[in-house]
């Protein structure tokens, strides 16, 4: 198995002072995990609170590629909160069903308190207001930056694009091990320049929606298209977003907070596409808060 650098360095470091008892389930002292770069602007890291443990380790139900499961188990991981996670396949609908009601990730739930709860910004909330998972609220609110929201939508057709397909092309996503799963996500999934309606359909004879074989020849000719074209104008936006990110620990000003926890969720897709050239202070973020947050990039899989 591969393991990417920053990785290797967090589990060499973790090696030597990562052994400590904990008889009791409760939150105990270990060394913040430090970056694994130095930083242009002289920030410093985030100081990660003292590992917790409970003697009932809280779950959570995730897809591995979507950004709303990541955004809790970046949260976790930056609070430093042990916690099982469950990958579900893409297309079992009775495992979610059982737990919240409906197909929905992320699911979160706390077995020494028999509470199950899904949407990813109230998990987090309640995983920072409560003093059993650590300190609380050391992730500060969202700061309102408008000018990465309208960056984010500047490449959402660029990413889906880019995206989807090397989804279920890896095979390796733990969602889409087995081929119903693929065929779940690109039943579901449509690519651009076609919108949801136009590929799903709305269940009625007079819009049923895309043929299935048509869609499985939509990904497989986007997979097989050069995508130089299109590497090159992502590589230029995200030159334009290392001038927006305040430092390589955190995207704004004033420390971490939910503009990080939203953001680096969304940008950990990217790794999984082959060619991108990341800017050195973006790259150095995103590898940043992989080992922070214990959240593995894509890199080793990129196609």
């Amino acid at each position: 198995m591969k393991y990417y650098l920053p990785t290797l360095l967090v589990l060499a470091s973790s090696t030597v002072q990562g052994f400590v008892s904990n008889p009791q389930g409760q939150c105990f002292n270990r060394k913040s995990i430090m970056s694994v770069s130095s930083s242009a602007t002289e920030v410093s890291p985030f100081a990660q609170p003292p590992r917790c443990v409970r003697d009932e380790l809280p779950i959570v139900y995730v897809y591995d590629h979507c950004p709303f499961c990541v955004r809790v188990r970046l949260a976790l991981g930056v609070k430093n909160v042990k916690h099982n996670v469950q990958f579900l396949a893409n297309d079992d609908i009775p495992t979610p069903t059982k737990l919240l009601g409906k197909k929905i990730a992320p699911i979160f739930a706390i077995p020494e308190d028999d509470l199950i709860m899904g949407e990813s910004l109230d998990i987090i909330e309640k995983v920072e207001g409560d003093e059993r998972f650590g300190p609380t609220n050391v992730i500060l609110p969202a700061t309102g930056r408008t000018d990465i929201k309208a960056w984010q939508k500047s490449v959402q057709t660029l990413l889906r694009t880019l995206q989807r397909p090397r989804y279920v092309a890896t095979g390796l996503l733990p969602e889409f091990q087995q081929i119903d799963g693929r065929h779940a996500f690109i039943k579901n999934h449509q690519l651009p320049p076609y919108e949801k309606p136009e590929w799903k359909g709305d269940g009625s004879d007079e819009n049923p929606g895309m043929d299935m074989d048509e869609k499985l020849k939509l990904y497989a000719e986007a997979m097989a298209k050069d995508p130089a074209p299109l590497l090159e104008d992502l590589n230029a936006k995200l030159i334009e977003l290392d001038d927006m990110i305040y430092s390589e620990h955190y995207c704004s000003e004033g420390g971490m907070s939910m503009d990080d926890i939203d953001l680096w969720a969304r940008l950990r897709s990217i790794t999984i596409i082959k060619g991108v050239e990341w800017p050195s202070k973006l790259r150095s973020y995103m590898d940043n808060l992989s080992a922070l947050g214990d959240v593995p990039l894509y890199d080793q899989m990129a196609l």
